[in-house]
């Protein structure tokens, strides 16, 4: 079909779940829709005028991850890079924002109540409350561990445990998804001098949540880091199986990763 001049060429791009900012901007770039070199410079500097994006500072390419919501798209066949950007925002703000709004109340306070269970005095509760972007992030590292989708749920229940009572594991959530979003570059099985490396993003050495959202979560992970189940765990490990095995002490997971059942 000849395009006139009133028609534009269209792509219709689905984004997978777990994607992360340069996964989505190199698909786009492959659909034609925008350059890669565009897209980094508008998610970087570009005022777009939402409120869930307050506060996140300008300059990184990364500036957005989180927030460009995994879902199918209508483009424009070289289109301008804040149009395209504009449409996962858009797509955002309409399906979660409210939700999520409410949600952090909710997630504060499950949080507050265990922490005071737990002896922590007010000040230490106070600043251990999250925010909006708080509960993204806590979303991507559940859309980046969790094998199955009814994991979900149990995944965010061992990152609120572990933020809510540290001395279980020292305040160190250990994921490591957030490691290697901290070493780009990396390629092969994960070892212990990569996790001596220091990252804001290796969770192995800072205690609580990583600086930034480590992926585009969807609508399960969102779900579940909204919406925890109530458990007793502080670790999981990845069995043969293909699914995650649960445990709610150290000698239990050890166990667990000695055994034939374990697939790491």
């Amino acid at each position: 079909m000849r395009e006139t001049s009133q028609q534009r060429s269209t792509v219709e791009v689905t984004i997978p779940e777990g994607y992360e900012c340069k996964d989505i901007f190199a698909l786009l770039a492959e659909q034609g829709v925008c350059s890669t070199d565009k897209l980094e410079a508008a998610a970087a500097d570009y005022e777009f005028d939402y409120a869930f994006l307050q506060g996140l500072p300008y300059g990184d390419k990364n500036r957005l991850e989180g927030y460009l919501f995994p879902d199918t798209y209508q483009f424009f066949v070289g289109d301008d890079p804040e149009n395209v950007i504009g449409k996962f925002l858009t797509n955002f703000d309409r399906k979660l924002t409210e939700e999520l709004r409410s949600a952090v109340a909710g997630v504060n306070e499950m949080l507050t109540e265990k922490m005071t269970e737990n002896g922590f005095t007010e000040q230490e509760i106070a600043n251990s409350m999250l925010d909006l972007h708080d509960i993204i992030t806590v979303a991507s590292l559940i859309e980046k561990e969790t094998a199955k989708t009814s994991e979900s749920a149990t995944i965010a229940s061992v990152i609120y445990n572990r933020l809510q009572k540290p001395g279980e594991t020292a305040g160190l959530l250990q994921i490591d998804a957030s490691l290697l979003y901290g070493l780009p570059d990396h390629t092969g099985a994960i070892t212990n001098a990569d996790k001596a490396i220091d990252t804001p993003y290796n969770l192995y050495l800072h205690k609580g949540l990583p600086p930034t959202a480590i992926a585009n979560p969807g609508s399960a992970a969102l779900k579940a880091a909204m919406d925890p189940n109530d458990t007793d765990y502080y670790y999981y490990a990845l069995g043969t199986d293909g699914k995650h095995h649960f445990s709610k002490t150290l000698s239990e997971h050890n166990a667990f990763v000695g055994s034939s059942s374990y697939g790491g």
